[in-house]
């Protein structure tokens, strides 16, 4: 497709970023949904990534997402009502518990995973195997120059 006459070819960059974000997570979510997960929306699959390993607690959680603390303890109950997490008692003892994913989660995780790369293969037989990779470069990159070598989390602030 050619851009001289796309009018999109003039739209300033954030918009043109958050467009492409928006159609992809957008279709992203939908296959996860059909996929057996309708339940879940894309600040818990960054949770998810958070809390992947040990375990964290409510409070790095919130750090980590750039959320409130309460903001995150209503996230992690949640998650707990619906089975995807659990709290347990933190090795350092102490008031302190960690959050950590139960084997619903990673689950879920796995099958995203498969969603994600399935719908990247799907991008790449319609733009083009060489663009796509040229994008990820090329957005990589950007995010290099504006971040450095340690680019920010990516945060729910949509």
């Amino acid at each position: 497709m050619t851009t001289d006459h796309d009018p999109l070819a003039g739209t300033e960059l954030t918009f043109l970023l958050g467009l492409g974000f928006q159609l992809v997570l957008a279709e992203f979510v939908r296959r996860v949904a059909e996929a057996g997960y309708p339940d879940l929306r894309p600040v818990h699959g960054l949770a998810f990534q958070v809390l992947r390993g040990p375990g964290v607690t409510s409070s790095e959680l919130a750090d980590r997402l750039g959320v409130t603390k309460q903001a995150a303890g209503q996230l992690v109950d949640d998650l707990e009502r619906r089975g995807y997490v659990r709290r347990q008692a933190h090795p350092e003892g102490g008031r302190r518990r960690l959050v950590v994913l139960t084997e619903r989660a990673t689950e879920h995780l796995a099958v995203a995973g498969r969603v994600l790369h399935a719908l990247e293969a799907e991008l790449a037989a319609g733009i083009g195997a060489e663009d796509l990779a040229t994008l990820r470069a090329e957005l990589t990159r950007l995010v290099r120059h504006l971040a450095g070598d340690s680019p920010p989390p990516l945060r729910p602030v949509w």
